[in-house]
């Protein structure tokens, strides 16, 4: 057997609302992606890193692809893409609760990549995920079918990523699509997500949790000021919540700040988890016409890269 080590780029790709996010936490063992069930919640590539002793991957967790309207939307499908081209190979997951037995529904969802990821020739597996939700099992066997006709060669892997089934058996597929490689990141390096990053998309979390359904799509957080007080172990965060229509300030508000203020103490509470210190922080919520539109407004969120 090879002891020959190897380590690259694995982008994980599909519709939006597939699991990915949920997938790469469950790897890493550590949150570092948003995880909700709207649909299109990660609005950049998040890199996590998967270290062991005879391989290091690189995941890029990326947006989901879908018929793109709207320049955030264009934005978010073209930093999907962009990472396709750095990988070494990629993982198409799907939701295989929702296609079993619609598999229309499924040709429908991948047509926008079906093209682009053959031309590309990069390696592939599908991961169907949600199988935790499929009972019974045996009900997979024509979505795999169809799977394998539509992308042949491809590995394919049922699992769930909530539960961890079948996730050693994808990790060991798309070990093979690495080059040998020495280690490009430490060992102990989870992520190349700078923290402020991290406490943003934590804020924006919050929002989802919240306000659920009742969420305007049109929000985005900067964090706008950080800094820490050493001698009192406490970092102090200012940050905006930006959304695009005063009828929405008014929701993520809520009654007598009801809302805004939920959101702060569950953010609050992660961000001491993930900073080690006591946490003040103050939360702004400011309307901003059209900032979907505004291409070096999205740039200054740090949205596309």
């Amino acid at each position: 057997m090879s002891t020959t080590y190897r380590a690259g780029f694995i982008a994980l790709i599909g519709p939006p609302n597939a699991g990915k996010s949920t997938f790469l936490n469950t790897v890493l063992g550590e949150k570092i992606a948003i995880v909700s069930p709207k649909p299109q919640t990660t609005r950049t590539s998040i890199t996590g890193i998967h270290t062991t002793a005879h391989e290091q991957i690189v995941f890029l967790d990326t947006p989901g692809i879908h018929v793109a309207r709207g320049r955030l939307n264009r934005l978010l499908v073209d930093t999907a893409w962009k990472a396709l081209q750095e990988a070494n190979g990629a993982i198409l997951f799907l939701d295989g609760a929702k296609y079993v037995g619609h598999e229309t529904a499924l040709e429908r969802d991948t047509k926008p990549m079906l093209g682009r990821l053959t031309s590309m020739g990069i390696p592939l597996a599908v991961a169907l995920n949600k199988i935790d939700q499929i009972k019974p099992k045996e009900v997979l066997l024509s979505l795999l079918a169809f799977c394998s006709t539509r992308w042949p060669g491809a590995e394919l892997v049922p699992v769930s990523a909530r539960t961890g089934e079948g996730l050693e058996r994808l990790l060991h597929v798309v070990r093979d699509f690495l080059p040998a490689s020495d280690r490009i990141f430490p060992d102990d390096q989870l992520s190349t997500v700078p923290v402020r990053f991290l406490a943003s998309e934590i804020i924006r979390e919050k929002l989802f949790m919240v306000l659920e359904q009742e969420l305007p799509y049109n929000v985005a957080v900067e964090i706008e000021s950080w800094e820490e007080l050493r001698e009192q172990n406490m970092t102090v965060v200012n940050a905006i919540i930006y959304t695009s229509k005063n009828s929405h300030k008014g929701m993520i508000v809520g009654r007598h700040g009801e809302n805004l203020k939920k959101i702060g103490q569950q953010s609050r509470k992660e961000l001491k988890d993930l900073l080690g210190t006591k946490v003040h922080l103050e939360l702004w919520v400011k309307v901003r016409e059209g900032w979907t539109e505004d291409g070096q407004f999205m740039h200054s969120l740090g949205l596309g890269s």
